[in-house]
């Protein structure tokens, strides 16, 4: 049994590392900025916490652990109007992920996994124009370089994630479920063009504790599963809804999709297979996000109704 911290132990893609993790039997720690709380995920409850914020990491006693799992990801849609871009990725990301790192390494936690981004693993060109990739970048190269014989800094860059394991969640998707079922009169059933890669966030869990207990020291590896169109993903939440509609396409902006999120542009798609042998040494399942989504529509059908 090991002690594991899990950074952003309470959110979308720590949440189910902690759930993974205290299944198989390992002593998990969450890292967070709050006390427990009735938002949560449930399978969270009465895990131990540290209270602390991973961008002071002086403040936080990092000694004891065997490992780190870093999932306190910032992307996009964390970036709140009035924002200085550059300000903001450089704390949460190029500065403040390696600092952590290093505070690990100084603590002597000998194996420190973070949760990267695919897009700079994919078109590290991209980084020359794009703050956001530029500091996902940083953030990866800068912790790995940490790495020698007594620490291993290892990321895993995975693509967009399909999950819902919180009330929060699962309300967030029922939206999109309402629409595939036709029950919303705007926007019209169609997608922007391009796409991406998804994976579960179980598939991403279990790699991301596959490559705690296995990854190769300092090595960045790209995970990923189903390269879809956007509209042929949505088409999968239909097709898990029981709907009869077809998601249709077209070359225009839409509000379950904006084109700032679209990293790569609109009309792109980020399409890739992910190494068979890394995949075998992380340990992953593949194929999993047509099971993701009938999972979670059947958790957008159970919801009790709004009072």
């Amino acid at each position: 049994m090991s002690r594991v911290l899990v950074v952003g132990g309470t959110g979308f893609i720590g949440s189910e590392v902690v759930r993974q993790l205290s299944e198989r039997g390992d002593d998990v720690v969450i890292l967070s900025r709050r006390e427990e709380s009735e938002n949560d995920p449930k399978h969270v409850a009465g895990v131990e916490r540290l209270i602390g914020d991973y961008m002071a990491p002086g403040e936080v006693d990092l000694s004891g652990f065997d490992g780190i799992i870093f999932a306190a990801g910032h992307d996009i849609r964390h970036v709140a109007a009035g924002d200085d871009d550059e300000a903001f990725w450089g704390r949460v990301q190029r500065e403040g992920v390696p600092a952590f790192a290093a505070a690990a390494k100084a603590a002597g936690v000998p194996r420190f996994v973070q949760v990267g981004s695919y897009y700079h693993q994919l078109h590290p060109e991209w980084a020359e124009n794009d703050l956001y990739v530029a500091a996902r970048k940083a953030a990866d190269e800068g912790a790995r370089a940490l790495t020698d014989e007594t620490f291993a800094a290892i990321t895993l860059n995975p693509p967009s994630i399909v999950g819902a394991n919180s009330d929060r969640g699962v309300r967030g998707f029922a939206r999109l479920v309402s629409w595939v079922r036709g029950e919303r009169a705007e926007p019209g059933l169609w997608g922007p063009a391009g796409g991406t890669n998804y994976m579960s966030v179980r598939s991403l869990a279990q790699a991301l504790i596959g490559a705690l207990d296995r990854g190769e020291p300092g090595k960045a590896y790209l995970v990923g599963d189903e390269s879809l169109r956007y509209a042929e993903y949505w088409q999968w939440i239909a097709d898990a809804a029981g709907s009869s509609h077809t998601i249709g396409e077209r070359d225009e902006e839409h509000p379950f999709q904006p084109d700032r999120f679209i990293v790569q542009g609109r009309g792109n798609v980020i399409a890739y297979e992910p190494d068979a042998a890394e995949t075998a040494l992380l340990g992953y399942d593949r194929h999993d996000v047509r099971r993701e989504l009938a999972a979670i529509v059947a958790a957008v059908d159970a919801l009790p109704p709004r009072s």
